[in-house]
């Protein structure tokens, strides 16, 4: 056996995060029906991230796969956004985002090939004008003639990246609709599809907009329904993802992935996962019909401390402990995320 080399060895402890998120802004110009954002609007504090704060990151950010910038806000948005891209590029590490891809046009689109971005996802709730419903400020037209825009000036320049995601929230009420979803994004660049269900339920209201099955038999409906998606999606090309918790198989795992990955808020803070991010403590969301209070969980910010050593601390390290111990901390004994 050949002796491993010296940059091999340090390729073994390069890696420390799977990837971390990144809330560049809770800035929006949109009013999705489901979004904390519109819901808790008298509470909500609309921000920027600093590139100065976000500087704060290089420490760990050649040590991680995928820095995705994105939150409980529009990244375009940020006025220092492209700045953020390219710091992270020059890092050596892979950036994505999510957008209502309301403010790119031609223009936006050369700079997002230009700055290097591997993925850019567009988020849709919606087939049919429900979209536009559903994620007022939204248009579904726009969002397919932006990709469609994206695609074209990657092919005409030889360019790979970024790779077109589209990030799909199902509701109840759009259970039939999500299967024509294949057939509109069939051709148009589209490589990737998560599908992801309405996991925090800000009101009673939305409670019944919710795919969370209460049963193995409305699971293994829901479940059917999309296995045909994702085959459906595999014939026209696209790579279908979705996760959807059993009833009767609940494990403890989180998909939030948070022993491997952390989020960043936009005040600086340190948060687990986009979940516990939000600013807006002392609100109520609704869990399959229980009122809980909402607490927001934070380890520390980035302004005063290096993210590395905010990971190390003790009361974090006991969080991320409690999953293999199977105590979970109170915030995440009954989240939809835990399968």
């Amino acid at each position: 056996m050949l002796p491993i080399q010296p940059k091999q060895l340090l390729s073994l402890f390069r890696h420390t995060f799977d990837w971390i998120q990144v809330e560049v802004t809770s800035h929006c110009n949109a009013l999705c029906v489901y979004c904390p954002r519109t819901l808790f609007k008298e509470s909500w504090e609309d921000r920027h991230l600093s590139l100065e704060t976000f500087k704060k990151l290089k420490p760990v950010l050649s040590r991680t796969d995928l820095v995705h910038l994105q939150g409980w806000g529009e990244p375009f948005l940020n006025p220092e956004f492209f700045e953020m891209v390219a710091f992270a590029k020059r890092a050596g590490c892979k950036v994505g985002t999510t957008t209502n891809a309301m403010l790119l046009n031609e223009g936006t689109v050369r700079k997002v090939i230009d700055s290097g971005l591997d993925i850019l996802a567009f988020s849709l709730a919606g087939t049919t004008e429900s979209n536009d419903i559903i994620r007022k400020g939204t248009n579904l037209k726009k969002v397919l003639k932006s990709i469609e825009t994206l695609s074209r000036e990657k092919e005409k320049r030889g360019k790979t990246a970024p790779e077109i995601h589209v990030a799909y929230m199902l509701f109840r009420s759009g259970m039939v609709e999500v299967e024509s979803l294949p057939s509109l994004l069939e051709g148009v660049g589209v490589s990737e599809v998560v599908v992801s269900t309405l996991d925090f339920v800000p009101t009673e209201e939305l409670r019944k907009e919710a795919v969370i099955p209460a049963s193995q038999k409305e699971y293994d409906e829901v479940r059917s329904l999309l296995d045909r998606l994702v085959a459906a999606g595999r014939q026209k090309g696209l790579s279908v993802h979705y996760h959807l918790v059993s009833p009767d198989k609940r494990q403890e795992v989180c998909t939030e992935n948070i022993q491997k990955a952390l989020c960043i808020s936009s005040d600086g803070a340190v948060t687990p996962c986009v979940y516990t991010n939000l600013r807006v403590s002392g609100t109520y969301y609704d869990l399959q019909g229980k009122k809980v209070s909402y607490e927001r969980m934070v380890f520390g910010n980035i302004k005063d401390k290096d993210v590395k050593d905010i990971w190390k601390e003790r009361s974090y390290e006991a969080f991320r402990r409690s999953f293999c111990k199977r105590e979970l901390a109170p915030t995440c004994q009954k989240c939809p995320k835990i399968w």
